[in-house]
């Protein structure tokens, strides 16, 4: 199950209305632990591997196919399409027809230990066992096949003690004498995860450890290389202690260690990102999002969850790099009819992923892959986006209908991408200014592989409606000339609540604050050469995404988005289009009647 609803029953409505059962963890070492196998524990099914999640990972998962009421996906009741056979045909699909391009782990998501009427399965240790007519071979023998195949195989599991494996307490732990389930839970039984389907585990027994080390030993016994932990929290729609799961996923890191086995750990789902730093410390992996899928005869739908990560993604661009990323779920634009979505859709969907440097995992029918599902897939220009060390791609320019993203490459370049999220066409710009450079520039266009020749001070391109465009933007003129005009400079007006704070992360070591409900700062005396529409780069810092009008002048002003910046202790920047006149000029941030982003400093081009 992939991430958010492991516990539905068969006829319950899924999770918000419309998410359900899944959550793949995957095992896998973080950054900084030791991957040392010894000898005796060493697989030879499988070639040596770099570090656990040194890129993002490259795969497919069980999960949008199970979840789906496309025709004939699930047709002995919901979730039924979890099966051994055809987690092997998509295996060999797999490996046939994207294992070259990089995708190389099978993922099996929520289900495998439950029958079809979702009655779980357990061995004498209170550990899951695969459902016998879902895996008559066992699981052992499914990662075996991968592993011939020249992939990875991942598994799943929901956090906690699932209720059907704590039989009045009194289940033995393996490798553990003396030790019961009654002692890794706290006694009132208090439950966890997303679906408070488990009993949340007290890690102050012992016991506890070696219950998660038995779990992990037998999916390293079983040659399993990722694990989906789902239903994690703080997140998954939950908070409060009992679905604090920060120690299970310590606990998980340390029992993978300790197997010898590099098993990469995914976490899941909507995680809270006041504990980014604990997700980055424990795993290799974490859904900052709710599932992807709509839970509806297609495998997705646009409006239903694809969009919303262009909110989403930005609060977490700079939490993740090597040893941890951030992942924004599958991404289903291979099978046209069955995703659900138009052919600009499904290019907007890759082409995200791919500037967040998320993991790029597909949950479609890889047998019935279509011509275009499969360019998207296959681009090795845009996977190069996705797997490059450079860092995550941010938006650039406030985030509306029409939005430019980018992010500056090791070799000078940069990745520039273009969207109209918009219901219908319109021209987007992306301005050189945007970026700190200005004049000449080439232009590769990487979903059409086509150099565009060079364009000066920036690239307009037509869009379609929810369309997109990607590419590498080669600077060949000068750095930008620009005057910088702090926000907290005595020279400026403050009005209503606006006051001037400390902020380690900004320039002057200050900002302006308290933009809310009618509070106003104006940057005065903004000078320049002649009249002209400047691209002004706004530096702000935003916990949340947070609207401000913005004018120049005794102009009218536009209210514009601006993205979160992950937190209250991190700055940005967006770009915003003013029109300047010849000399001294104002700009004005107005709150309006609602709470607009502390303001670090805007710069200014000196030249038009």
């Amino acid at each position: 199950m992939r991430s958010s609803s492991f516990s539905v029953l068969p006829g319950a409505a899924p999770r918000s209305g419309r998410r359900s059962i899944r959550a793949v963890v995957v095992l896998a070492l973080t950054a900084g632990v030791a991957t040392v196998v010894p000898a005796a524990q060493a697989d030879t099914s499988t070639p040596a591997a770099a570090p656990v999640a040194a890129k993002p990972y490259m795969g497919w998962s069980s999960w949008s196919m199970q979840s789906s009421k496309y025709p004939g996906l699930n047709p002995d009741g919901d979730y039924s399409y979890l099966t051994e056979a055809n987690v092997l045909k998509q295996t060999d699909a797999l490996a046939s027809k994207l294992k070259k391009y990089g995708y190389e782990y099978v993922n099996i998501d929520a289900g495998w230990w439950m029958d079809k009427n979702w009655k779980s399965g357990f061995d004498h240790y209170g550990r899951q066992t695969p459902d016998p007519v879902r895996f008559p071979s066992g699981m052992k023998s499914v990662a075996d096949h991968a592993h011939s195949k020249g992939l990875k195989a991942g598994i799943y599991l929901p956090a906690g003690l699932e209720k059907g494996a704590y039989d009045d307490g009194k289940t033995p732990i393996w490798n553990a004498p003396g030790c019961t389930t009654a002692d890794i839970v706290y006694s009132d039984l208090r439950t966890t995860n997303g679906w408070d389907s488990a009993y949340k585990i007290d890690f102050g027994d012992p016991c506890a450890q070696k219950y998660i080390d038995s779990q992990a030993q037998l999916f390293a016994d079983w040659g399993y290389d990722f694990l989906k932990l789902d239903g994690v929290g703080p997140g998954s729609f939950k908070s409060g202690d009992n679905y604090d799961n920060v120690a299970d996923v310590a606990a998980w890191q340390k029992a993978i260690a300790a197997t010898g086995r590099p098993i990469h750990l995914e976490l899941s789902w909507s995680l809270d990102i006041g504990h980014a730093a604990d997700w980055k410390k424990y795993s290799n992996g974490w859904r900052i999002d709710t599932d992807i899928e709509c839970y509806c005869n297609t495998l997705v739908t646009w409006e239903n969850s694809v969009n919303d990560r262009w909110d989403d993604a930005p609060a977490w661009s700079s939490k993740a790099g090597p040893g941890g990323w951030n992942d924004l779920d599958a991404i289903d634009v291979g099978n046209g009819e069955m995703d659900g979505l138009t052919k600009a859709e499904r290019q907007s969907y890759m082409t995200l992923w791919a500037i967040n440097k998320s993991p790029l995992f597909t949950g479609d029918d890889l047998t019935k892959l279509d011509s275009y599902g499969v360019s998207l897939l296959t681009n090795k220009e845009v996977i190069a986006v996705d797997q490059s060390t450079s860092p995550i791609a941010r938006p650039v320019t406030p985030v509306g209908d029409q939005q430019v993203w980018g992010t500056k490459n090791a070799d000078g370049s940069y990745t520039v991408a273009l969207f109209n999220l918009g219901d219908s066409p319109a021209s987007v710009t992306a301005h050189w200014a945007s970026f700190g450079f200005t004049g000449n520039a080439s232009v590769r266009d990487l979903w059409n592989k086509t150099n565009l020749g060079t364009h000066k001070n920036k690239i307009t391109e037509a869009l379609p409606a929810h369309g997109s465009r990607l590419f590498t933007i080669k600077p060949g003129g000068g750095t930008l000339a620009t005057t910088s005009y702090e926000a907290e400079a005595a020279a400026n007006t403050l009005s209503g609540n606006a006051s001037v704070g400390g902020c380690d992360a900004c320039s002057g070591g200050k900002k302006v604050g308290n933009l809310y409900t009618g509070g106003k700062l104006r940057i005065n005396d903004v000078t320049v050469k002649k009249d002209g529409i400047y691209t002004v780069k706004v530096a702000y810092v935003s916990g949340d995404p947070r609207s401000v009008t913005v004018l120049s002048n005794s102009g009218n002003g536009t209210s514009l988005k601006f993205p979160s910046t992950g937190d209250w202790s991190t700055a940005e920047t967006v770009s915003v289009q003013l029109a300047l006149k010849a000399g001294s000029n104002t700009i004005t941030f107005d709150s309006g009647s609602g709470y607009a982003p502390d303001i670090d400093r805007i710069v200014v081009p000196q030249s038009v």
